[in-house]
């Protein structure tokens, strides 16, 4: 039984303009994915997401292209989807808004009851007097 799911599918609009671009080799930078997509229209903006915890910080395998145009992006998805790119296959989609997990965006400790379970039976936590401070009063 659903009850208004057709009026949230049009309250979010789906931007068509962006694609992922994914099956990309370590070596690819922005500027390889900018040439390859340029020909189809102009680009707004690329982003390839880079492995920061690795030593050589290479790219995720994947990027993002924005185009201007939502009938460019149609195209490029439709000519680049399949093609090969440094001897790797992309792949080639409208991209997908970043869904947000429940609570993903909040940090453990914003929620009360956190820090009622972490300090349950323990000693209170120790104030700024006991901690050294000087008097609030100067």
């Amino acid at each position: 039984f659903r009850v208004g799911c057709e009026n949230m599918a049009a309250k979010q609009p789906e931007n068509k303009r962006t694609l992922y671009v994914g099956g990309l080799a370590d070596e690819v930078l922005e500027e390889t994915v900018h040439a390859a997509f340029i020909p189809f229209g102009d680009i707004v903006q690329v982003n390839v997401p880079r492995d920061h915890a690795g030593k050589d910080k290479a790219n995720r395998g994947f990027a993002f292209v924005e185009f201007a145009v939502e009938a460019d992006a149609d195209e490029a998805r439709f000519n680049m989807n399949g093609a090969e790119l440094f001897g790797k296959v992309l792949r080639v989609t409208v991209a997908k808004p970043m869904a947000h997990k429940l609570g993903s965006s909040k940090p453990v400790w914003s929620a009360d009851d956190w820090y009622q379970n972490l300090t349950e039976g323990e000693a209170p936590a120790p104030s700024l007097a006991t901690l050294g401070a000087p008097p609030s009063g100067r």
